[in-house]
């Protein structure tokens, strides 16, 4: 592909400069990589007109600039909310009872986790579940109890009996 071609060569000839120029406006090389990462996609969805362009480097200078220049305002915004509110809370580790439960679902089919997902987590029932998982009824309950019965093997001390909060029958 000759497009393909000429903007490779464009890439290779101009990304370096690019990148310094993006740490230089960004003041940061993990954000300059990022800018100038979005800079190219933007070039190469457009490159059918941007390779006939005059200047198509100082086009994709404007556009780090710009980038820049959205996430310091970005950034200044959410430095005022921070400043009226204050920082959020810590987030404490998870307890054991977490990181055992996070550990047996690992383990569970992903259909089986996705089932008891919703419907734990988020309160959907069974029918809704089906419609999304486009499944019919009897599969998702199928998935639940067997996903129940897993974990009461996985979880040391739990019965299924004590899993099912919600009875799906």
């Amino acid at each position: 592909m000759r497009d393909e071609r000429s903007f490779d060569e464009f890439y290779r000839s101009t990304s370096a400069r690019t990148l310094r120029y993006g740490h230089a406006v960004a003041g940061d090389h993990g954000e300059a990589q990022d800018l100038v990462q979005e800079a190219y996609a933007r070039a190469w969805r457009q490159w059918g007109r941007l390779a006939q362009h005059p200047a198509p480097e100082a086009w994709l200078r404007l556009v780090v600039s710009r980038l820049a220049a959205d996430r310091f305002r970005r950034l200044r915004s959410w430095r005022t909310a921070i400043s009226r509110t204050g920082p959020p809370e810590d987030v404490r580790p998870p307890g054991e009872d977490t990181v055992l439960l996070v550990a047996a679902l690992r383990q569970l089919p992903a259909n089986q986790r996705q089932a008891l997902a919703l419907h734990y987590l988020f309160d959907m029932p069974v029918e809704e579940i089906a419609r999304e998982a486009r499944v019919p009824s009897g599969t998702v309950k199928s998935w639940l109890s067997r996903g129940r019965s897993r974990l009461a093997e996985l979880l040391p001390g739990v019965s299924a009996k004590e899993l099912e909060v919600n009875d799906v029958a």
